[in-house]
This record gives structure tokens, sequence and C-alpha cells, in this order.
């Protein structure tokens, strides 16, 4: 896994700081937290349904102490702010062409030294979709880690880490189960989740 701004000493101390702060100045309370277990783990984010989700997901990502990795679209990665995008701990993805995605992000997973936590939108997108792409599944399952439930609810005004959840094998149950724990949160845009 390349380097993130997560483990750049002082940089991450000091945004750790304004992230606290500003989500306490501005109503938001985090809930959970990592169990050791989930050292290495794959994250659900969801509901994802604004381009705000980023940012707050950082500021989670940092008040909380997470090391954490996330997948967006190639088109985001373009000139001038790929680097800047990597350096938040972007992983470029091109939708159109996985290119066995899966198998690369577990395998990157089981070989990391140290914490590292995979967020991962099982929407795929902003927009409303049907079906949850299952990506997220069977990435922790190929890495052998946990499933973290990690949530924004733009309604309550609250975000953090829910239970751990151990895929397994019959993602039929297993998204069922999954989904119930998301239905009541709200997007940021609602409509669209």
């Amino acid at each position: 896994m390349h380097r993130t701004i997560f483990d750049t000493p002082v940089v991450n101390t000091v945004l750790r700081v304004i992230s606290i702060s500003f989500l306490k100045a501005t109503g938001w309370k985090l809930v959970g937290e990592l169990p050791p277990e989930g050292r290495k783990s794959v994250l659900i984010a969801a509901p994802h349904t604004s381009n705000w989700d980023l940012p707050y997901m950082l500021m989670v990502g940092f008040a909380m102490g997470l090391n954490i990795y996330w997948m967006g679209k190639v088109q985001i990665f373009r000139f001038p702010f790929g680097g800047l995008m990597r350096w938040l701990g972007g992983i470029p993805v091109q939708r159109e062409n996985a290119n066995n995605l899966v198998a690369a992000s577990a395998e990157a997973l089981k070989s990391a030294s140290g914490p590292v936590q995979l967020v991962v939108p099982p929407e795929g997108t902003r927009s409303k979709v049907r079906y949850w792409k299952t990506g997220f599944y069977y990435i922790a399952m190929g890495a052998q880690v946990p499933i973290v439930m990690s949530f924004l609810d733009y309604g309550n005004k609250v975000s953090g880490l829910g239970p751990m959840f151990e895929p397994t094998g019959d993602i039929e149950a297993d998204m069922v189960r999954i989904k119930a724990f998301y239905a009541p949160f709200k997007g940021k845009n609602p409509d669209q989740f």
C-alpha cells in the first residue's frame, strides 16, 4: 500500500485535531471503535449519496485514528489532483474495466505490514442503484479479514463504526443482514439511497 496522509507524522496529528474540532462544532457525533481484530479490515462506506461523503469520511478516519484507503473512480485521479487523491488514501478504479480488482485488493490487504482499513462503497456510485456491488464482500473473503460496517448518517449527524461482520460465504443471507443494518441511515441525498 502506498504512503498516505494517515501515516504522515505531524500532518496526521494536526488533521486529527482539526477533524475532531470541526465535527464537534458542526454537531456530528462519532460512535463505535475499531476492535483489535479489525486492524486489517474492509469498511463498507454507506450510504454514499454525495461528493461530501469523501471529506466527511476522511475527517471521521482522522478522528477515529484509522489508516484508511478508499476506492474512487479514475476520473478524480487525473491531473492536477491525482497525487493529492492518492496521498489522501485514494485508489483509482476504472469501473468499465475491473482488471481483477477484487483479487488485487485482497492480496494488498493480506501483504500489508501494518494496519489497513480499505473503504469500499457498495453502491459503486453516488446515484441511486437497485443492487449493491459485492466486491467489498469478496475482498474481505479473499483477504480473510472482517467487514466493519461504517456509516455516515446525515439525518442524525452520527457517523462511526458499527458492528464487525465475518462473511460466512452465504452471500445472499449475509447481504440481507448487512443491508438491514444500513436501512435506518440517511445519506446527504436520502432519495438516492
